[in-house]
């Protein structure tokens, strides 16, 4: 889509609110804001060509749902509720409208399921075991992590064992999420450190003015144009 993309936030805490000061600096209109306890609708989104909805895992489906049916493209940055992503995927492919999901909007984060897909292909075969390790803030509702959730799914795919996931929620850590591959002599370490929550709000405006026009179900893999196993 060519032109200015106007963007609706869904959830109002610090996501939201970085987001929303991110998006002027980018010259990016948010045309709607909405909360807990309003719906969504065609007026309350206030003319927006895509939705970014940062809520909580119980109220993410409800909100894909409802920007579906008002016609309105939706970037979703809430984990925690994937075991539904099939039945969503589904309702937006019938609506004629889109959604892009990503379990992390981090460009680094999406290389690193790049990367982890490959060295699962690569280490598996010579007998390296994987353990993942992700650090969070106290307040972060879900353990594992989405993010963890999706490194564990490439490795798996990739044909290692699927890792074990230690969960550590303390302070007031971004995120940080460290893939091990160990053998009796050597290890090798993927680790990803975000610094600052402005990481997952800039990558969830590049997904929206990418998401603008288009129809489909997509993840962060399609945007940055990463291969399929990384997805």
């Amino acid at each position: 889509m060519t032109g200015v993309v106007r963007i609706a936030l869904v959830g109002t805490g610090k996501m939201g609110r970085t987001i929303a000061a991110l998006a002027a600096e980018r010259g990016l209109p948010v045309v709607a804001t909405i909360g807990r306890g309003t719906p969504i609708t065609r007026a309350t989104l206030g003319g927006a060509d895509v939705a970014i909805e940062f809520t909580e895992p119980d109220a993410a489906p409800a909100s894909v749902r409802a920007c579906a049916a008002a016609g309105c493209a939706v970037v979703v940055g809430t984990t925690g509720w994937y075991d539904q992503l099939p039945a969503l995927s589904a309702e937006v492919e019938r609506a004629g409208t889109a959604m892009l999901w990503a379990a992390n909007f981090s460009v680094g984060v999406n290389v690193l399921l790049g990367m982890a897909a490959h060295a699962a292909r690569a280490l598996a075969a010579a007998g390296f075991d994987s353990h993942l390790i992700e650090t969070h803030h106290a307040r972060k509702k879900d353990a594992p992590s989405g993010t963890a959730l999706a490194i564990a799914d490439v490795v798996a795919r990739g044909g290692a064992p699927r890792p074990p996931v230690t969960s550590v929620r303390t302070g007031h850590v971004p995120g940080t999420h460290e893939l091990l591959f160990d053998a009796p002599f050597e290890q090798v370490r993927l680790v990803h450190e975000a610094r600052d929550r402005r990481v997952f709000a800039d990558g969830a405006l590049v997904a929206a003015r990418w998401l603008a026009g288009r129809k489909g179900v997509f993840t962060m893999a399609d945007v940055l144009g990463l291969p399929e196993g990384s997805r």
